[in-house]
């Protein structure tokens, strides 16, 4: 249900609690095998250490070819040591005469002979994804590549799918002073994917404001548009050691699943955020401190692994959406009109009383932030409900009355609004997002899969499913019920399982309307 068709994300970032079926008819590997090809940090925060904990985090199978050893930790880099590039050729071969390399991140290489000892075994391996982070300095400002090392660095970068250069970066690529501004930034990402034929992620992180944007900029049209940008917060935290390394990983192993990289994007982007958001409990050093890779796993640890409990419940019920014909329908653009047309009415009607739910959600929070959320969430509704279902809905001639099963899905919720416990009201509002969230991630990502092709008749609904700010939503709804499910009491916490449970079937039943009714 859209309970803001305000949608995404994974929508979830892998390895969080949304990435719980694969999506009918996805080729990509369970666990890819990922190779990252990095210096090594023996502080643990950035290069190879990063590389490894992040692919791990997004449940990739992660291995190492280390280019490069330094001698550093949070305050800076004190010495740097490249092994002869023949050593990395027979670390590289060793890996691929043996195992099947699905994705490859690339990121610190020193010199040009080791950067042509990567660019040769590319050519000769030819891995389905590589990812290049461009190193050229380190967090501290230290400089990690030669400069004599830039032109052979140049033509490696058209043998990548996607380049993560943070603004510095990307400025020495194309050997223009750093953009000032986001528009800028977005030219330079313009420029150097038209020069290498790559994807290019533009990243705001160097930029001033409380807002950190991201895009993907791609000029040969391999993405739904030539920029595609996404929203995000500035999280203010000192501990940002490694944040290039570990998403340029995660990236790589989303890739891999996905076969994506805007849902890939969308993915890994809250995860990250999480990432830096919950950094400072890791206390490690006096300087630049390192991201918090597990934090997904930290929590689910610390708060007794309810979200882990409830996710479980949506396994059969997401087996039984993707089973039915309207899903398979809107997918592939053969659904008739009149059942979308009932789904959307009925969604009017419903997200007009889901609105009302979330109110008193938001009444009954015992915390400003998660009034705050609640109160959103339940103005972003009525948005929806206005701007899109009934601007679509106004130019055709729909029958708008209360449908049984959508009366029947309000009046569960209204009942649990009811009953006075905010812990169980929380368990029966999440399904509407989180089973949402997974089922628009699944049809948007088939949509793109298929070439977004023209003439699709509900090409701009699927659309809707790209939406950043919905993942961000649903991974905050999932800590909320997490929160509540650790604090309830064991009859309170059966309360909440059985009124999930039965929102997860109403979804069910809510997809399936449309075509009991015609």
């Amino acid at each position: 249900m859209s309970s803001a068709s305000l949608l995404p994300a994974p929508a979830a970032a892998a390895g969080s609690l949304l990435e719980t079926v694969a999506p009918p008819g996805r080729t990509s590997r369970d666990v890819p095998r990922v190779l990252a090809i990095a210096g090594s940090d023996p502080s643990g925060g950035a290069g190879i250490q990063a590389d490894l904990k992040s692919i791990a985090a997004h449940g990739g199978y992660g291995m190492a070819a280390i280019t490069a050893l330094t001698a550093q930790n949070t305050t800076g880099v004190r010495g740097v040591h490249v092994p002869p590039a023949t050593f990395l050729s027979a670390q590289l071969d060793a890996v691929s005469d043996d195992i099947q390399v699905d994705a490859v991140k690339i990121g610190m290489l020193g010199d040009a002979h080791v950067i042509a000892a990567v660019r040769g075994w590319l050519e000769k391996v030819r891995p389905g994804v590589v990812v290049v982070d461009p190193v050229l300095v380190a967090t501290s400002g230290d400089r990690l590549l030669q400069e004599s090392a830039e032109a052979a660095l140049g033509e490696l970068l058209p043998l990548a799918d996607l380049i993560t250069p943070n603004l510095p970066e990307l400025a020495m690529l194309l050997g223009e002073p750093e953009a000032a501004d986001w528009p800028a930034a977005l030219d330079q990402g313009r420029r150097l994917a038209a020069r290498t034929g790559a994807t290019v992620l533009v990243k705001g992180g160097h930029l001033n404001g409380s807002t950190c944007p991201d895009a993907l900029v791609n000029t040969a049209g391999l993405l739904s548009a030539e920029v595609v940008e996404f929203a995000g917060e500035r999280i203010s935290t000192r501990n940002s050691h490694g944040t290039g390394c570990s998403l340029s990983s995660a990236m790589a192993t989303a890739q891999a699943r996905l076969g994506d990289w805007e849902a890939s994007l969308r993915a890994v982007k809250p995860w990250l955020a999480g990432a830096l958001r919950t950094s400072g409990q890791l206390e490690v050093g006096a300087g630049n401190g390192p991201i918090n890779h597990f934090h997904h796993l930290a929590q689910s640890e610390r708060k007794g692994g309810f979200a882990e409990l409830l996710r479980a419940e949506t396994v059969a019920d997401l087996e039984a959406i993707y089973g039915l014909g309207f899903i398979r329908g809107l997918a592939e653009g053969t659904l008739a009109e009149r059942e979308f047309a009932y789904y959307l009415a009925q969604d009017a009607i419903y997200l007009n009383g889901y609105s009302r739910v979330l109110a008193r959600a938001s009444a009954l929070a015992p915390t400003e932030s998660e009034q705050l959320f609640w109160a959103h969430s339940a103005q972003q509704c009525l948005e929806v409900e206005s701007e899109l279902h009934r601007n679509w809905l106004s130019t055709r001639s729909v029958q708008t009355e209360l449908g049984p099963v959508t009366k029947a899905y309000v009046d569960h919720l209204v009942a649990a609004s009811a009953g006075g416990s905010y812990a169980v009201l929380v368990a029966a509002v999440l399904p509407c997002f989180w089973l949402y969230a997974e089922v628009g991630e699944t049809l948007h990502a088939e949509y793109v899969a298929a070439g977004a092709q023209a003439g699709h008749p509900y090409a701009e609904w699927l659309r809707t499913y790209a939406d950043e700010e919905f993942a961000a939503a649903t991974l905050r709804a999932i800590e909320i019920a997490d929160d509540a499910g650790r604090a309830a009491s064991a009859g309170e916490r059966e309360a909440m399982i059985t009124a999930f449970r039965q929102s997860c079937r109403y979804e069910v039943e809510f997809f399936d309307a449309p075509s009991r009714h015609s």
